[in-house]
């Protein structure tokens, strides 16, 4: 049996949904804004494990323009049932004020990689929605129900309903079946009919440092469901020292050899030495990933072994261990005809009018288009920063002529958050690299007339940036070979849930190219090659 480390999708791989087809073992996880929708991961053995699917990759199947920041897809649902995966997923149009308009739906594939359907439209009630497969050849979809009346908890409870395969749709009367603990703010329903109980399994107490999974079960499908003797489930919030915190939002697998795993949403806090451990509890740029623990069985209850919070190593399960190669090379230099699908575009595809990869073969060709702050079409190609210590670097050759045109490399959290190092246009000095900054949606330009001019012969500029834990700095070459440190540092902690307007907010740091052309020409620029390599 083969030790695993936690986390075991790092980096923003929050909301985990596991399942198992015969000895091959898959999680779905949320992408929210972030286009393709979803990431499906693979893995033999429970502890290497591989992207091998974005499902959601039609607009017909995912349109998000416009779609508010940590928006999208919230919390996917996986299954595999007649030889078939079934994938649930909701669509947030709307987070602020009193409603959460989301609407859920549902695709299916024959085979995880392959083309999934065409999507079909469940309800749009509540978020979080899954599917269930009765024994008796019955399917039920529960989901979250969200109550937007004055005085009232917004989240009213977990309602199911059946779904009928033959006429694609819900069918019969929705009913609640769990209203939750005291903990409140239930959401993220799974069932489960194990040994004649149906098992739920919820998340309470949202997505920050309070969240917790809560079980409960009842002989009943409708209920009434009691709630575990010993919950929660799972949970880090009496463990603030841990390094795993936020622990919840899980789902649970019955493997091959019978054992039995969760795996669960958690964060890991940056180091903060010489503040108070407990208020705030800490800052997390590494968005919310994915672990897993193992399960024991008692009185028909499931424990996590070790007790009910998150360790960072557990044993595995009785498998051979099955290493797969690395699932994104650590210098893309854009030779393929498609991208890695560690990279992704912000709500919406990007045709081959924005981003080519066979215009100027052997480089991205990024068309500019909107700002950083826009919600419709922005011309930029990111991945997750998955490691506390990387570096990223990209070659990029432009020639703006305005200072409405930039390109270059680009760390993100969300139209509100981010930092750039850019090549742009100066009247008087001509082609520079800016800094750009926007901190809660405050702007800053910090060289301050100091940019640097790229000399008249350079085709191409190299851009990197080093995150070093708590700070990350931008520096640039014109040959390749000497590089000069910009000597400003910028703080991690501000690319986090935790730092966005006091948090709520879901995702996590991303960095990547990025081309702009507010003047409406779509100046396009080209980068040779892109870099993401962990210290």
């Amino acid at each position: 049996m083969a030790t695993i480390q936690n986390p075991i999708l790092p980096g923003f791989n929050p909301d985990p949904s596991i399942c198992r087809a015969g000895e091959d073992y898959y999680i779905a996880v949320s992408t929210f804004e972030w286009f393709p929708g979803v990431g499906i991961y693979h893995s033999k053995d429970l502890k290497n494990w591989r992207l091998v699917a974005r499902p959601l990759n039609r607009v017909s199947q995912l349109n998000m323009m416009g779609n508010p920041d940590s928006g999208g897809i919230w919390a996917p649902a996986l299954s595999y049932h007649d030889d078939k995966f079934w994938l649930i997923y909701t669509d947030v149009k709307v987070t602020e004020g009193q409603w959460k308009d989301c609407h859920n739906y549902l695709v299916t594939c024959d085979t995880i990689d392959g083309e999934w359907s065409e999507p079909i439209h469940l309800n749009s009630s509540g978020f979080d929605p899954s599917l269930f497969h009765d024994e008796d050849g019955k399917k039920y979809f529960v989901n979250m129900l969200w109550d937007h009346r004055v005085g009232h908890h917004n989240f009213y409870g977990i309602v199911i309903q059946e779904f009928s395969v033959e006429q694609q749709k819900l069918v019969g009367k929705p009913e609640v079946i769990f209203k939750g603990t005291d903990i409140m703010l239930t959401e993220a329903p799974h069932l489960y009919k194990i040994n004649g109980y149906y098992y739920l399994l919820t998340a309470e107490g949202g997505t920050k440092y309070d969240h917790q999974s809560t079980i409960a079960r009842s002989k009943n499908l409708r209920g009434p469901y009691e709630v575990h003797p010993e919950n929660p489930l799972i949970s880090s919030f009496a463990h603030p020292r841990i390094p795993l915190q936020k622990a919840g939002h899980s789902s649970i697998v019955h493997t091959h050899t019978d054992e039995w795993f969760l795996v669960h949403l958690t964060s890991r806090p940056l180091p903060r030495d010489g503040h108070p451990l407990l208020d705030p509890r800490g800052f997390c740029p590494l968005g919310r990933e994915t672990a897993i623990q193992r399960l024991e069985w008692k009185n028909d209850w499931p424990y996590v072994v070790g007790g009910n919070h998150p360790s960072l190593e557990i044993t595995g399960p009785n498998i051979e261990e099955v290493k797969w190669e690395r699932d994104y090379p650590e210098k893309d230099d854009f030779d393929s005809s498609t991208l890695n699908l560690h990279f992704q575009s912000l709500r919406i595809p990007l045709g081959e009018n924005i981003a080519s990869l066979t215009d100027h073969p052997g480089h991205l060709r990024l068309y500019g288009k909107e700002s950083l702050t826009s919600k419709f079409t922005q011309a930029f190609v990111a991945r997750r920063w998955q490691h506390f210590n990387f570096t990223a670097e990209t070659k990029v050759a432009y020639q703006p002529e305005t200072f409405q045109q930039s390109a270059g490399l680009v760390n993100y959290y969300n139209t509100q958050n981010w930092t750039s190092l850019q090549i742009t246009w100066h009247e008087t000095k001509g082609r520079v690299l800016e800094l750009v900054t926007c901190d809660n949606f405050v702007f800053d330009q910090p060289l301050k007339g100091k940019e640097i001019i790229i000399p008249d012969n350079n085709e191409y500029a190299y851009l990197r940036v080093e995150v070093k834990t708590n700070i990350y700095q931008y520096s640039y070459s014109f040959d390749g070979e000497h590089w000069n440190t910009i000597p400003i540092e910028f703080e991690s902690y501000k690319l986090s849930d935790d730092y966005i307007q006091g948090g709520g907010f879901f995702t996590g740091a991303f960095v990547g190219m990025q081309c702009q052309d507010t003047s409406g020409q779509n100046k396009h620029a080209d980068f040779d090659y892109f870099i993401y390599k962990e210290e």
